[in-house]
């Protein structure tokens, strides 16, 4: 009924995205002021987002829901303000069902606000701070709806690993069957989405290299709730660094890192004795690629990643992705992604070595239709296989209308 319910609305927003096209445009035009000789402008602009959702369960993902078809509406808000050439300050704001597609009530955020100044034209030199998208990897640049070639993210960006940031396990056996006994969000994945935590960094570009570092409040794994800084303080920073390498217009190449404390305070009564929240850090490194030619867009990125857990040891996992956009004509394209998440072993505490958790394997398709320059719609199928023990595959059916102004 729902599914129904939804392809109504879609072809009903569709039939009408010519008409309000004009409309969209002018409101564009209302939304952007200037002012002292257009030394201070500013924009206020948005996207609605309507999505649904069809999968088995349980959810995959960061999904939070208990139902097979999830309906999640959601409105962001971004206000970009430059003043002068040195000066920029933007903010992006949602109302949606909460940070990852569930079945919640409504719920109002600040997800990024940052004041960012360029003393210099050449850009060699960049400092930003507030809360905002972390600068590892390749696919933050692109993981809003409008430049996302698909509905979702890679797999290390939201498969739910047995890590824990609220407490700490009591025994291996504890940490790798948590997850079957216990509710999906008390554990994190490498990294979280965009992972909006509160900081400074610095960026630039020379020549043919750009860089970035960061200092954050929080690790790449670290929940939502965790990004604010007034829940989660500066006393156990995260440090983080990209550094690219364009040798042409076709490729980009980076090399990431981050390390950094990935328990919340909460969790510290449940370490071991003596032990705190410094003791256990997150370790990542990262690569990627992108190349572009005429229609044909290809990204790819690689984690290798170590957790310290208490009473266990080191945790390891890589987990990559490969992904292709082409673009049949101005305004259909299609995209393919191939995800793997591979796990290492530790000791059961019983004289055995052991996967610390289950090796995954994903395929997600999508095809995107863009009516006008400010509607499209995406479908998306995902196949999700356990490439260890006896499996779980889960399939997942996606639609995404956006309208953007």
């Amino acid at each position: 009924m729902k599914l129904r319910a939804f392809s109504l609305c879609i072809f009903a927003c569709t039939a009408c995205a010519f008409d309000i096209d004009d409309f969209l445009d002018r409101l564009d035009t209302a939304l952007t002021i200037s002012a002292f000789q257009d030394n201070l402008r500013a924009r206020l602009s948005g996207t609605l987002d309507l999505e649904i959702y069809h999968f088995e369960q349980p959810a995959p993902g960061l999904i939070d829901s208990n139902i097979d078809t999830l309906f999640n509406p959601r409105l962001t808000l971004f206000l970009d303000t430059q003043i002068g050439s040195q000066i920029y300050f933007f903010a992006q704001s949602r109302l949606d069902r909460g940070f990852d597609p569930s079945n919640h009530g409504a719920q109002i955020r600040l997800d990024e606000y940052a004041l960012r100044i360029t003393p210099w034209e050449d850009v060699r030199f960049t400092l930003q701070a507030g809360k905002f998208a972390t600068v590892v990897g390749n696919w933050v640049p692109r993981h809003l709806s409008w430049d996302n070639p698909f509905i979702n993210a890679p797999l290390v960006y939201e498969n739910v690993t047995p890590i824990q940031d609220k407490s700490a396990p009591y025994s291996p056996l504890y940490f790798i069957y948590g997850p079957y006994y216990y509710e999906k969000y008390a554990f994190n994945p490498v990294i979280w989405g965009p992972s909006y935590a509160s900081g400074f960094s610095i960026s630039g570009k020379l020549g043919q290299f750009d860089y970035a570092v960061e200092i954050k409040n929080a690790s790449l794994s670290s929940r939502p709730e965790s990004w604010e800084v007034t829940e989660n303080g500066f006393q156990n920073p995260t440090f983080s660094s990209r550094v690219g390498f364009r040798p042409n217009e076709a490729w980009n190449f980076g090399f990431s890192a981050s390390e950094g404390p990935y328990f919340r305070r909460e969790a510290e009564p449940t370490l071991p004795p003596g032990r705190d929240l410094d003791d256990y850090r997150e370790f990542v490194l990262g690569q990627d690629a992108s190349f572009a030619w005429h229609y044909l867009q290809v990204w790819a990125e690689v984690y290798e990643a170590r957790f310290e857990v208490p009473n266990v040891g080191d945790a390891d996992t890589v987990a990559y992705y490969i992904e292709a956009k082409y673009k049949f004509t101005p305004q259909f394209f299609g995209a393919i992604r191939s995800n793997q998440q591979l796990f290492g072993t530790i000791s059961d505490g019983y004289g055995h070595d052991v996967q610390w958790s289950r090796d995954l394997g994903r395929i997600d398709i999508a095809a995107t239709y863009r009516f006008t320059p400010h509607a499209q719609i995406k479908l998306q199928y995902d196949f999700q296989h356990d490439t260890t023990g006896e499996g779980e595959d889960n399939h997942l059916f996606a639609a995404q209308f956006t309208i953007r102004f």
